[in-house]
């Protein structure tokens, strides 16, 4: 089959690779529908993280099963289905506490699991996905094309926006500024208003960005970065700051962002891949009381309660991806986001 491979920083290749073969029992294999690059996926493009040797990429999918192990019970031969992106078996001690992102069974795409198979990256034409009752999320079918976007949101991008909000605690009436336009950030405007945030201010600078960002309920733009951008929070939520604060980059930039545009006893929800030496000050956060909540989001656990409402079309994830190509120009995938040239790509084998 053909899947996504990164050799180097701006190196990326679709090549032949192996294909899957289930090997434990309890895992499926799963027809790629339809993937996407993740912003973190620009982390091993741009050289950030280092690429030691060549692998498979990718970690965001929908598909239909096409075999199962004779352990597996929960997902059937032909039901579709939302794989998040990492893998967990939704029965540990840490996936019953809500952290499932920690199960102690589970793993990462493009890597070999814990019981000696491969588990695929997540841009390929198929995908060896292990412990697949615990991973894997049915939809309920028939899927139509037009859902398909929308659904790919839930295996990060919609979860982790809401996984922002919900450790910052939004809530009803609450202003919220959102400090991150990429999907994630977008998603996290979709968060905030569907959790009823009453004032939602978004850091945007790209015009495109910025009309989708208040599509979502987005009622502020900033374009003002650093002191300048603190201070037009400030000016918008009566110069306290904001009750809650979504950061969705992960840069020492835009946690300061954060940091400074919550209100004293105000909490930061943090979502963003760390890169860039974020900080925080320790001090600052202790004379003001302003918390900070979050970390890789736990989106296995949100899909269920988020899938009514993207299939109602109530809330319209979808939008976000603004390109749409082959897996054969995955390499253009990459460098459209990098570019900013698009938000998000989808991808279709």
């Amino acid at each position: 089959m053909r899947a996504t491979v990164i050799h180097a920083p701006r190196d990326i290749r679709v090549e032949e690779v192996p294909d899957p073969r289930l090997s434990t029992g309890a895992d499926a294999i799963v027809r790629v529908v339809a993937a996407c690059v993740c912003g973190s996926d620009l982390w091993p493009y741009r050289g950030v993280t280092p690429t030691d040797e060549p692998h498979r990429i990718g970690h965001e999918f929908v598909g239909v099963v096409e075999e199962v192990g004779p352990d597996v019970r929960s997902v059937a031969v032909g039901d579709f289905v939302i794989a998040p992106f990492y893998v967990c078996d939704g029965t540990c001690a840490n996936c019953r506490n809500g952290v499932s992102t920690s199960c102690l069974s589970g793993g990462w795409w493009g890597s070999d699991d814990q019981f000696g198979g491969f588990a695929d990256g997540g841009q390929g034409e198929r995908v060896r996905v292990p412990l697949a009752d615990g991973t894997l999320a049915v939809v309920p079918g028939p899927v139509s094309d037009a859902e398909i976007p929308g659904l790919l949101t839930l295996s990060d991008v919609m979860g982790t926006g809401h996984h922002a909000a919900v450790s910052a605690g939004v809530g009803v009436g609450d202003s919220v500024a959102v400090v991150g336009d990429g999907a994630v950030g977008l998603c996290a405007i979709i968060a905030a208003k569907r959790l009823g945030a009453g004032t939602i201010i978004a850091m945007s600078r790209h015009p495109q960005r910025q009309a989708l960002a208040r599509e979502f309920g987005a009622t502020h733009i900033v374009e003002e970065r650093g002191d300048e951008g603190v201070e037009r929070v400030l000016a918008l939520t009566g110069g306290i700051g904001a009750d809650r604060v979504l950061e969705c980059v992960g840069t020492k930039e835009s946690m300061d962002q954060a940091l400074r545009s919550a209100r004293p006893g105000g909490m930061v929800g943090y979502v963003g891949v760390p890169n860039g030496g974020p900080e925080l000050p320790i001090r600052r956060m202790f004379g003001t009381n302003v918390g900070v909540n979050g970390g890789v989001a736990p989106v296995r656990g949100y899909i269920e309660e988020l899938l009514p409402d993207v299939r109602s079309g109530a809330i319209r994830p979808g939008l976000v991806f603004d390109l749409e190509l082959p897996l054969a120009e995955a390499a253009e995938a990459y460098a459209a986001m990098d570019e900013r040239r698009a938000t998000k790509v989808l991808l279709r084998p």
